[in-house]
């Protein structure tokens, strides 16, 4: 179930992207000749472009209904992890479980944000940073520590109306205090940021990849080797080639992952500490 509910989530992430990127579809911006055509092209440009958010939201409703049906037979709860603390949703209550199903899409969604946000900051070359500047639209031109911010400040944003209702579901139990909400999205904000290891290992290990097997002049890798290079920067004064052999990207995804794990241990030990 819970490989069913990933693979969904993936599904639903495509469509938001294709309908995020479907303004910037050279092919819809073709004006007709003649003035009905033109209120035609128009009506159904509107009507192809609200099929993928339709789509989606059909996709997130039928699947708890799925979940609901089939969810309590197999033993399964839906689960979250948002770092510091997982949350369970069962499976024979369909509000709960529709709950789960739009908070667990939305969870996929903040992290591929997550991972554009850091994209962005890096600023790879174009053509392909063009695929990141599509998806985040105006934010890709804000300043780098604006950018770097974004995930606490949409942590406490979103955390506040969703910690309300998990309440209300009974999955999350009443704050003790006026301070406890904002400390608890501190922490979720500041996990958020753990995800991001996961994306500079994939690079890192696409640069090493990239290393020793030539795979041409396509944009795709000229631009995982440039990311991967201005990661790497503050590692460049300590000596990791050997030879022909450039342990950097190694050291990097060791260093990452270390620091990652850490802070991840850090962070749920203050949870915990937390007045429950």
């Amino acid at each position: 179930m819970s490989l069913i509910d990933l693979i969904l989530n993936l599904a639903g992430l495509l469509l938001w992207m294709n309908w995020r990127s479907a303004r910037f579809d050279p092919l819809g911006r073709r004006r007709p000749a003649t003035l009905i055509g033109t209120l035609r092209s128009a009506d159904t440009r509107r009507l192809r472009r609200w099929r993928q958010p339709l789509a989606l939201v059909a996709l997130l409703f039928f699947r708890a209904l799925l979940y609901w049906q089939i969810g309590p037979a197999a033993h399964w709860s839906g689960t979250l992890d948002l770092g510091v603390i997982a949350l369970s949703f069962r499976s024979d209550w369909f509000a709960k479980i529709l709950v789960f199903s739009l908070l667990s899409f939305g969870l996929t969604l903040g992290i591929f944000y997550l991972w554009l946000l850091l994209l962005s900051i890096l600023k790879g070359p174009e053509p392909f940073h063009q695929l990141v500047r599509m998806q985040l639209g105006g934010m890709d031109r804000w300043p780098a520590a604006m950018k770097c911010g974004l995930p606490l400040l949409g942590a406490a944003v979103l955390w506040w109306p969703a910690s309300w209702l998990l309440e209300r579901l009974h999955v999350l139990p009443g704050p003790v205090s006026a301070a406890h909400r904002p400390e608890e999205s501190l922490l979720i904000g500041l996990a958020g940021y753990l995800t991001w290891k996961f994306l500079i290992g994939a690079l890192l290990a696409l640069r090493l990849l990239n290393s020793y097997i030539y795979f041409g002049r396509h944009p795709f890798w000229i631009y995982v080797s440039a990311t991967a290079q201005t990661l790497l920067k503050p590692l460049g004064k300590i000596p990791l080639r050997v030879g022909k052999v450039d342990f950097a990207p190694v050291a990097g995804i060791v260093l990452v992952f270390f620091i990652a794990q850490f802070a991840g241990r850090g962070l749920s030990l203050l949870y915990a500490r937390l007045p429950q």
